[in-house]
């Protein structure tokens, strides 16, 4: 975000220490140190440069001076004691959440960078392991203190992504105590995250049948010479360091438009819609089906085919070679199962289970994108019925006049009193045209009804406007009509009167005695 101009930054520093100065005045000792906490933390965002606060009676607890201000924790409630509500306090919320929020898509950016370096470090390390190191070298050692790094470098991570998650959280409920959003579920997320990401292999080269390398911890590969390959626990410890692709579907959603558009979150917050993975997924499986289907199945296949290898690599065979196990991912993965190649480990058929279940899944959902695009849409539906429609209508018409003309073939046949050959078959012609025709008219009613059953509500709302637009015209004309019909009865009272008048001056005037 730009940096505020020098003039507004010391215009806000000034309001700053003028409202620090006032509650220093108020409230001595904890209470002013509390109230001067929270004015900070709320213009954390705003002073850059040159510009400087200085609390007032908080004994040097907040001083910042230009970029190297450090970040102040929101304080602590004491009981029975609340903060006074200043002006702007809301608009200050409302920028600290949206740089929480920037912060958060850059950490979790950040996070699974560091995570995908460790495990191409880890990938790196064990397929040059067998080749390149020997006796005495130090590349071992450098690897797996990369991957060590990195993996703290992730932990460090991790914590300050659930560190700004925290602050969001206080500033979305309007509270001033961090242990309120502590709750037992986020605490076992926290848990369970660092566990996942601190795992990472931790052994050096080594050497079966001589002494171990004097730099090495644990081993991890072996010789070529003595074609050994990689220990049961490093084994475990590079296949679980795949557990950390976890991190890309929160990246997803935090860089997704879906949740950086103002427009989603309004309309979304309207319609009680929780901004989620799930949603997310949904959106991308609706517009870019394909694309989203075959990047997830590649991603996939390349991933099980190396773990595929690194678990066969104990027994020398055969699925132990990079070519051999994309062959047998792929046929598990599309539930073939030629039979030609199979695991021999337990990590290997794990590997295999865990490919057919997705194969599977993948299988399923590629069938439910191709019906979706092959499914006609509702023009198309109209159309289509409406000729099925008109064809049927047509056949049925044909089916009737042959029932006629059998009925007819039948009387004459009576009447010229035929062969008996003669007459069974035009009853057995009648039959049969009947049945054409009832079959043909059942066949209309299923399509008619299954028609009426699919309901356009658009359509249907369009005919309800027509209607209701064709009902306030017929009520406004029917208003027009009443007022000419008051207007004309008006006209007709006053000549009525006048007429009245008339008569009675007319009278009046021919017989004077009537004064």
């Amino acid at each position: 975000m730009p940096s505020p101009t020098r003039e507004e930054s010391k215009g806000e520093t000034g309001q700053a220490e003028h409202g620090a100065t006032d509650s220093g005045d108020r409230e001595r000792g904890t209470g002013g140190r509390l109230v001067c906490a929270l004015e900070m933390e709320m213009t954390n965002r705003s002073l850059h440069g040159d510009s400087k606060v200085d609390c007032v009676n908080c004994d040097g607890l907040i001083n910042r001076n230009g970029g190297d201000s450090a970040e102040v924790s929101v304080p602590l409630s004491l009981p029975g004691k609340r903060t006074a509500h200043t002006e702007g306090d809301d608009l200050y919320r409302l920028r600290n959440r949206k740089f929480l929020l920037e912060d958060k898509k850059r950490l979790c950016a950040l996070a699974l960078g560091t995570a995908l370096l460790g495990i191409l470090l880890t990938i790196i390390h064990a397929e040059i392991c067998p080749f390149v190191y020997k006796p005495g070298s130090n590349i071992a050692l450098f690897i797996n203190c990369s991957i060590s790094l990195s993996t703290g470098c992730l932990l460090i991570l991790i914590i300050a992504f659930h560190y700004k998650d925290i602050r969001l959280f206080i500033i979305d409920h309007n509270q001033v105590d961090w242990r309120i959003a502590m709750t037992s579920h986020r605490v076992l997320v926290i848990t369970l995250e660092l566990l996942v990401c601190v795992i990472h292999p931790v052994g050096t080269y080594w050497e079966v049948g001589f002494h171990a390398n004097s730099s090495s911890s644990a081993p991890l590969c072996v010789s070529n010479h003595h074609r050994e390959a990689l220990m049961d626990v490093e084994l475990l410890l590079s296949v679980l360091m795949f557990l950390r692709l976890y991190l890309v579907h929160r990246a997803i959603l935090l860089h997704s438009k879906v949740l950086l558009s103002a427009s989603y979150r309004s309309i979304g917050s309207l319609n009680n819609i929780n901004f989620t993975f799930r949603f997310v997924l949904k959106i991308l499986m609706n517009k870019y089906p394909a694309r989203t289907l075959l990047v997830f199945i590649l991603f996939f296949w390349l991933t099980a085919s190396w773990m595929l290898t690194l678990c066969e690599r104990q027994t020398q065979a055969t699925t132990g070679h990079m070519d051999t196990a994309m062959w047998l991912i792929a046929i598990t993965f599309l539930t073939v199962g030629y039979g030609d190649v199979a695991p021999n480990t337990s990590c290997g058929k794990a590997v295999c289970l865990f490919t057919g279940v997705m194969g599977v899944a993948c299988t399923a959902m590629l069938v439910a994108v191709v019906t979706k695009m092959l499914a006609l849409n509702k023009g198309e539906k109209h159309v289509h019925f409406f000729m099925l429609d008109i064809q049927i209508s047509k056949r049925i018409r044909h089916a009737a006049a042959n029932v006629l003309r059998e009925c007819w073939l039948l009387h004459r046949t009576n009447l010229t009193k035929g062969n008996r050959g003669e007459h069974r078959k035009h009853q057995r012609c009648l039959l049969e045209a009947i049945r054409v025709f009832r079959h043909l008219r059942l066949k209309q009613k299923k399509l008619r009804d299954y028609v009426s059953e699919m309901v356009d509500l658009p359509k249907m709302q369009m005919i309800m406007c027509d209607l209701s637009a064709s009902w306030n015209n017929s009520y406004r004309e029917l208003e027009q009509r009443i007022l000419s019909m008051e207007q004309k009865l008006d006209e007709l009272s006053r000549c009525f009167q006048q007429t009245s008048e008339l008569l009675s001056q007319v009278l009046r005037h021919r017989n004077p005695e009537i004064r």
